[in-house]
């Protein structure tokens, strides 16, 4: 028989333990206000440190990449590493006293209308014991990647070699001398085969789709930086003319290279339809010399082997899926409408996503990364805070 048990929760719920859900913990107890963090995993951020390539760094300077509340060690260089935000996000869960409660995979979350209160229903790691959570205020925090997207491609079973998603690699260790297909041209696939060339492998790329690739830096500066700048003063329209402009001076015709530029400019891409633009740590490079070779859609895959939409085929030994992830919300989250159930994402887009109704919120959704998340976390524990402050905590007759 099943063990289940009931817990009551002042505060509020939150789901999820990477910097989303920290980030929030720690401006709710800045304001006196404790709440209770489920993580399905056995750490914090289990993406970042069970799911990601060794040399992975952060993308963006480090002072917009801060968690409300607590600067990077200023010893941290400019591009912290991945073992170094990892140590950042455990300082910090340890300086405001975060303690999350591990191995606890939500199963369904739903709105007691007859109470006025979230229960969160969950299973522990051997799926033996199942707990009731119960709280006025659900704080969705599990994010824009909490699953893998794994795609439809024809024959891929049939491969017969390695065949894994990013979140499986680490290295290029294991790929020595080995010719190795990488699907998807995102900042993750160019850094993986960028890794898989410092390991003497032979990478190749699958560019399906147009895609923007900037130069991590201009004029000594970063990307992101000179673009947020610029946006206090100029249209979208203007700073996507001057990034495309200085882009071709430093990084020259990507189009040449099989890296086709989309219609949209890299910034109203991304604030239309939420692609990100490819910031290039050397890849470009490996790419011009020959190092890695660029190939159009997959048709097929056969048996160590590849077909193109170009109709030409070549030989393989493993095969990299560098497909993203998927927001999860849709899977567990049980009435109300704030998320889309085609793609898990709060209805509303940036800066109005954070907030749902009956004490529904969501953090880390904004499609701006951790800048986005600090802001969303910000809003949710101010609004807790009052609440809180104007409904004193009484039990309900039956939890």
């Amino acid at each position: 028989m099943e063990d289940s048990r009931c817990i009551m929760i002042r505060g509020p719920i939150i789901v999820g333990s990477g910097p989303s859900g920290l980030a929030t913990a720690a401006c709710l107890k800045s304001r006196d206000v404790s709440s209770l963090i489920l993580e399905r995993s056995n750490c914090i951020a289990s993406l970042w440190q069970l799911k990601t390539y060794d040399r992975l760094r952060l993308h963006l300077p480090k002072h917009f990449c801060e968690l409300p509340l607590m600067h990077f060690p200023s010893s941290y260089p400019t591009y912290p590493t991945k073992q170094q935000f990892v140590q950042y996000l455990e300082s910090y869960a340890e300086h405001f006293g975060l303690k999350p409660v591990f191995n606890q995979t939500v199963e369904d979350a739903k709105f007691d209308r007859r109470c006025g209160l979230w229960r969160v229903r969950t299973t522990g790691g051997k799926k033996e014991e199942t707990t009731e959570y119960v709280s006025r205020w659900l704080v969705v925090a599990t994010g824009e990647n909490a699953e893998e997207v794994m795609p439809e491609i024809d024959g891929l079973a049939d491969f017969g070699g390695p065949l894994l998603h990013t979140s499986s690699y680490k290295s290029g260790e294991m790929f020595r001398e080995k010719k190795v297909l990488v699907v998807g041209c995102g900042n993750s696939g160019m850094e993986v085969c960028l890794d898989l060339c410092n390991f003497n492998s032979l990478p190749s790329l699958v560019v399906r789709d147009s895609v923007h690739v900037l130069p991590q830096e201009m004029l000594g500066l970063s990307t992101f930086g000179i673009s947020t700048s610029l946006l206090k003063w100029f249209p979208v329209q203007v700073v996507d003319r001057f990034l495309l402009h200085m882009s071709r001076m430093v990084l020259g015709d990507t189009d040449r290279l099989g890296l086709v530029r989309p219609k949209l400019g890299p910034l109203e891409r991304k604030i239309k339809c939420g692609k990100t633009p490819v910031l290039d740590v050397g890849t470009l490079a490996k790419i011009r010399s020959g190092h890695i070779k660029v190939y159009p859609e997959l048709k097929r895959v056969m048996q160590h082997s590849a077909e193109f939409v170009n109709g030409r085929v070549d030989n393989f030994d493993a095969i990299i899926l560098a497909t993203g992830y998927k927001s999860n919300v849709p899977m567990w989250l049980k009435g109300l409408n704030m998320f889309c159930e085609n793609d898990g994402f709060p209805q509303k887009p940036f800066p109005n996503g954070w907030k749902g109704e009956s004490g529904l919120y969501a953090v880390g959704f904004t499609k701006l990364g951790l800048l986005g998340a600090a802001i969303d976390a910000k809003k949710i524990a101010e609004d807790i805070a009052v609440q809180q402050k104007l409904l004193p905590f009484a039990r309900p007759q039956h939890c």
